[in-house]
């Protein structure tokens, strides 16, 4: 039978695999650890060593969801994990990327320029979900389906 793991092992065995927020790091370990300071002293241990680091966590998280949502989803998101606005910023895409995020997801999911009043209101409140501020909606929605397609893509 095997020893059970220490929690700093297991705080290691999960950054191994992938970044992770300073929450959602302590929401993993929290069922495993003797104490509340045994847990902290890990924490702030790892931090320290910068084996564990929200801003990295930030740069990842963007990366990989910056080409499917807005900037408003995104903060969303890494508010819900603990990370500071301020250490999310530097990461997030300018008004002109998410502007061709927002057409690329428009086109993607509607063939088509809306028909009609209705579908328009479809396909604001699709960005809105995905994130994306109202101004960039509407520009997104005025440009999407234009002559020049090479400059979207």
């Amino acid at each position: 039978m095997k020893p059970p793991k220490t929690l700093r092992a297991r705080a290691l065995d999960i950054l191994s695999r992938q970044e992770v927020s300073r929450v959602g790091l302590k929401r993993k370990l929290a069922p495993h650890a003797e104490s509340e300071e045994e847990l902290e002293k890990v924490l702030d241990e790892f931090a320290e060593r910068n084996w564990q680091s929200d801003q990295r966590y930030a740069e990842a998280y963007i990366h990989s969801k910056s080409n499917r949502y807005g900037t408003l989803r995104l903060k969303q998101a890494l508010a819900q994990q603990g990370i500071d606005a301020d250490d999310c910023r530097e990461f997030l895409p300018d008004r002109e990327d998410e502007l061709q995020t927002a057409i690329s997801v428009l086109r993607k999911k509607f063939k088509q320029e809306a028909q009609d009043l209705k579908e328009k209101q479809k396909q604001v409140r699709f960005l809105a979900y995905r994130g994306f501020g109202a101004d960039t909606i509407q520009t997104a929605l005025k440009t999407a389906w234009n002559e020049d397609e090479d400059f979207y893509q």
